[in-house]
């Protein structure tokens, strides 16, 4: 089917641009909504980045504030990670996972991001090899493996959330008890 082939096709060569070939430059609001539908694969219909969405994720910390009101690469490689990981998680978790860990740079974390996005992306490509057969087969197949992972993932995250809170406790009855 040519629809599946064609599919196969944009998993396998789109990604998101390199660090390197971000803007060098700053990107006002408008610049930075047109910008980011280059980043990610879309499936007809998907939601777009709008500036409300923006400002939103900066006010609940998950995006730094506008350099002025210029947006940088550090914005636009956040930005991707949070956008790809909202449609299967809620923001505020999407946003977890696209923070860097400690002593990470944002460059270092949003090319492991690549890498790992580039490894599901030809996973599933892979899965799409030679299916003519039952299309509803195959959507049932992806959609239980999407739900198996989504369940592991979300259960991951509320472990590394309640290790965070208890070294959060530590800390500060550390603090009280000098």
């Amino acid at each position: 089917m040519e629809e599946i082939r064609e599919l196969k096709e944009r998993l396998e060569q789109e990604r998101p641009v390199a660090w390197e070939d971000f803007p060098d430059i700053g990107l006002y609001m408008d610049q930075l909504i047109s910008y980011m539908p280059r980043q990610l694969i879309h499936a007809g219909g998907a939601e777009g980045l709008t500036s409300a969405m923006v400002n939103n994720y900066i006010k609940d910390g998950l995006l730094p504030r506008a350099e002025g009101k210029r947006y940088s690469r550090e914005h636009l490689a956040y930005l991707t990670e949070i956008c790809a990981l909202k449609q299967i998680l809620p923001v505020r978790e999407a946003g977890v996972l696209a923070k860097c860990r400690e002593g990470e740079s944002v460059q270092a974390h949003y090319e492991h991001f690549r890498t790992r996005l580039d490894a599901a992306l030809s996973e599933t490509a892979h899965a799409l090899e030679g299916e003519t057969g039952e299309l509803e087969e195959l959507a049932l197949e992806l959609a239980l493996r999407s739900y198996a992972d989504k369940l592991a993932c979300r259960r991951i995250l509320a472990l590394l959330d309640a290790g965070r809170e208890s070294e959060e406790k530590k800390t500060k009855k550390n603090r009280k008890e000098k």
